[in-house]
């Protein structure tokens, strides 16, 4: 299956949760970042208010994040060399508050 892509590092094969994606646009902007995979959104409860991001795990090339937004929460994979305090900081550059 081929990938559509946006800006050459957002990948996209699905839906991504509303205002997550501006976040994503203006990260994905940054040289450190090599692409952001969204993955699967699933609805809960308290995903209200501004769009939240919790760095979960660490991936053979880069971080695992949870973003909460519109009553959903979505899987990110972002492939970087960063560590985690430095991708927090370009996460809250983008304007995600995080967990």
């Amino acid at each position: 299956m081929k990938l559509r892509t946006s800006q050459g590092k957002l990948k996209i094969e699905h839906s991504i949760v509303d205002g997550v994606r501006d976040i994503l646009e203006k990260l994905v902007e940054r040289d450190e970042i090599r692409s952001v995979i969204p993955g699967v959104i699933r609805p809960v409860r308290d995903a209200r208010g501004p769009v939240k991001i919790h760095i979960t795990v660490p991936v053979t090339n880069g971080w695992k994040a949870i973003a909460l937004a519109s009553g959903a929460r979505q899987e990110l994979f972002i492939s970087t060399a960063l560590d985690k305090k430095a991708l927090e900081g370009l996460l809250r550059a983008a304007g995600a508050v995080l967990e």
